[in-house]
């Protein structure tokens, strides 16, 4: 009678955990769940050519080598541009001492030369006048004749022009040089000065350097070789950071988020390397036939981009590697945006409250 309750009550107990994980399956799931992806070891790389078409005069860096951002790779043949640049500064100085000269005006000693030439104009003029004086008191007793008289006035007349040009010369003299002309001139010296910097531009284009942290992945040109925009030099392989292309299935896709800690693991290395999701693809699609997972080729996944922490570069392009991601780590994330959002939402209503 004793083992008859006893397996009743065993029953009765095991019904209860059939309903109580029918209706609960997270509880006993979702704990222990682990996603597993399966992708490559991906790299950004770099296509660096020379802004500049010259001759290749050094070559630096080989294959293989590891580069710093900034550091000098290759090197083009500056002769000609470095006489471009030395033409264009002497022009720049030739129009620096044009714009100074305008805006400075005459010298003094022009100043002097400008009322000298006034004070001879005078001094023709009262002569002609002179002049026609006497010839006006000859000319009715007939001592001068009509043409002398003639001549007299038009003596003074071309003196009174004269004296009226110095005048005008005089008041140039003392006012100085047009605004015009000085506008123009330092406008010509402002795109003189323009045309230098350019070249300064182009001479420091000469020099090609690394723009990031990386490995020389192909050497393409060589030292002798005509460089152009067009031509490729180096491709250079991103190290930092590091990541992974994998595929995430659709089924798993709301246990993963972005900003989850996840494990690569390599069947090079024992122990796995730190990483986390970075991003994750807003469009499914059909997994691509050159990654190789459990799971169905039709089976609509999402790509998922893992950066991996590799200091020691030991992860190299196109390893294949299984990632994996632990999903409880979901539910602290969802639970803080939930607590954040609470408390937005309290601070909101708080102050509605105080508002009304």
């Amino acid at each position: 009678m004793n083992k008859r309750k006893v397996l009743l009550i065993l029953l009765i107990v095991c019904i209860g955990l059939v309903f109580w994980w029918y209706f609960n399956p997270s509880e006993l799931t979702d704990d222990s769940k682990e996603v597993t992806l399966y992708g490559q070891i991906d790299l950004r790389t770099v296509q660096l050519s020379f802004s500049e078409q010259e001759y290749i005069e050094e070559m630096y860096v080989d294959e293989g080598d590891v580069v710093q951002s900034g550091q000098v790779l290759a090197v083009l043949k500056k002769d000609r541009l470095a006489a471009q640049f030395n033409e264009a500064t002497a022009r720049v100085d030739a129009q620096k001492e044009v714009v100074q000269r305008l805006t400075t005006g005459l010298r003094p000693q022009e100043v002097l030369q400008a009322h000298a030439r006034v004070q001879a104009a005078q001094i023709q003029l009262k002569n002609a006048d002179s002049l026609l004086r006497r010839v006006k008191t000859t000319t009715p007793s007939g001592a001068s004749t009509r043409q002398s008289l003639d001549d007299a006035v038009t003596a003074v007349k071309l003196a009174q022009a004269e004296l009226a040009v110095e005048k005008n010369g005089l008041s140039l003299a003392e006012e100085g040089y047009r605004k015009e002309d000085i506008a123009e001139a330092k406008a010509n010296l402002e795109g003189l000065q323009a045309s230098v910097q350019l070249l300064q531009v182009r001479m420091g284009e000469l020099q090609m350097l690394a723009p990031v942290d990386g490995i020389i992945q192909n050497r393409i040109a060589e030292v002798g070789e005509l460089a152009s925009p067009a031509r490729v030099a180096f491709t250079l392989a991103v190290t930092e950071p590091k990541w992974v292309r994998a595929y995430l299935p659709e089924p798993d896709l709301g246990l993963v988020n972005e900003g989850m800690t996840a494990s690569v693991y390599s069947d090079s290395f024992a122990e796995p390397f730190e990483g986390w999701v970075g991003f994750i693809a807003p469009q499914a699609e059909f997994t691509p036939k050159r990654v190789e997972t459990t799971d169905l080729r039709t089976q609509l996944v999402y790509e998922v981009r893992v950066w991996v922490d590799d200091p020691d570069n030991r992860l190299k392009l196109g390893m294949p590697v299984t990632v994996t991601v632990d999903a409880t780590a979901n539910k602290n994330i969802n639970s803080d945006l939930d607590s954040a959002s609470e408390e937005s939402s309290d601070v909101d209503s708080g102050s509605d409250s105080r508002s009304q």
